[in-house]
């Protein structure tokens, strides 16, 4: 009597983790920023809902100001990408950045964030 055996090779198996161990790698490069951006949205919708009178340069102090409290780094996200649109009655908060996030010898992730909020009080400017 013949039996069949099943299962996998062990060069089959090494091919599996080496797959697996690139996207882990991959994702383990990718996660802090998406992390990080995860911060700039809640620091985004903080200063979002409070309801105060500001100029544009006070707007982009304090979240400047809520982006350290969120371990944002100060290279991620400089006052150039701030923007703040007026339409209408209505302001509109937008930061807009690239990140590049080095992966292996010559190869990098450039990988880009944007989010917008209506601010709630009045913005003067």
């Amino acid at each position: 009597m013949k039996s069949k055996q099943k299962g996998i090779t062990l060069i089959g198996f090494l091919v599996v983790l080496m797959v697996v161990g690139f996207f882990g790698y991959m994702a383990m490069k990718l996660v802090p920023a998406y992390t990080e951006f995860m911060g700039v949205t809640k620091a985004m919708n903080q200063l979002a809902s409070e309801n105060a009178a500001k100029t544009p340069a006070e707007v982009r102090g304090a979240l400047m100001k809520k982006l350290d409290f969120q371990y944002v780094s100060d290279d991620t996200i400089t006052p150039q990408d701030i923007s703040l649109k007026r339409t209408g009655n209505a302001t509109e908060l937008n930061v807009s950045y690239d990140k590049r996030i080095p992966f292996m010898y010559n190869i990098d992730f450039l990988v880009h964030f944007e989010k917008s909020v209506e601010l709630q009080g009045n913005v003067d400017g």
